[in-house]
């Protein structure tokens, strides 16, 4: 029986580990455990409209939590590439989001104040790409979220609003894409695997999409891109590393690359 770990809030991680230990006890089953992280990028191996991710591959992990590139060489082959220094993608388009009064989640309200705006306001703000030209992987933005800010400040029109909220989501975007590609230079690929909450954004997918050549871009259908039982399956199917049900243990700090053996 397949049962996610790590990472995590640890009360959700104990409900979720115990019911399995349970019911591996009663139907004397071995469980598998699964790293959450690992998982999100599984997705991909589950879109009925799509060929099957071929490794190596360059994974992104995207939500409220993380950002996160790893280099995915082989299944439990893993290399953590970079991550943020400080808010995640998903965090800042909610921070972003009750700055501008547009409510929870962050993305999709961003995303549904973007769509009101035209081609003449598109331009009307210009927010800075954190840490977009660095030599790194690394990710960084609690800066565009006080920029943000100060442009909230000036009591914007319902129009400057929709304005800003697009600006936003293209910093995010710009900021992923750039990445994504530069990472893409270093690592040789045969596939760019996207995964977690954020990838539901529309224009991130369609910029993603656009942007990327050279290799097959997956990404997984919306209802599958937030925290879902299906991932933790495929995961389990391409990972199958089975524990006696009494050894697992939920651990909320594991981290992105640590494959469970």
């Amino acid at each position: 029986m397949a049962v996610t770990t790590g990472p995590g809030l640890i009360g959700s991680l104990l409900v979720g580990v115990e019911a399995a230990k349970a019911l591996c006890y009663t139907w004397q089953k071995p469980a598998v455990p699964i790293n959450h992280l690992q998982a999100h990028l599984y997705a991909n191996w589950l879109n009925p409209q799509s060929s099957t991710p071929q490794l190596p591959a360059l994974g992104l992990v995207v939500s409220g939590g993380h950002t996160d590139l790893i280099y995915l060489k082989n299944h439990g082959q893993i290399k953590w590439l970079g991550g943020t220094r400080d808010d995640a993608a998903g965090e800042c388009f909610d921070k972003c989001a009750r700055l501008l009064g547009l409510g929870y989640p962050g993305g999709p309200a961003i995303s549904q104040a973007a769509q009101k705006v035209n081609h003449k306001t598109r331009k009307t703000f210009q927010l800075p790409r954190p840490m977009i030209y660095e030599d790194n992987f690394d990710f960084s933005f609690s800066g565009l979220k006080t920029a943000v800010l100060h442009q909230v400040q000036k009591n914007l029109s319902l129009k400057e609003k929709a304005a800003l909220a697009w600006e936003i989501q293209e910093a995010i975007s710009d900021v992923l894409v750039t990445k994504t590609k530069k990472a893409m230079e270093k690592y040789q690929i045969k596939a760019v695997l996207l995964a977690g909450g954020v990838i539901a954004n529309p224009r991130l997918r369609e910029k993603m999409g656009q942007q990327i050549k050279g290799v097959p871009v997956f990404i997984p259908p919306i209802n599958l891109c937030t925290d879902n039982a299906t991932f933790i399956a495929s995961c389990a199917e391409f990972n199958f590393h089975p524990f006696p049900w009494s050894k697992i243990q939920a651990d909320s700090s594991l981290e992105i690359e640590e494959v469970i053996k």
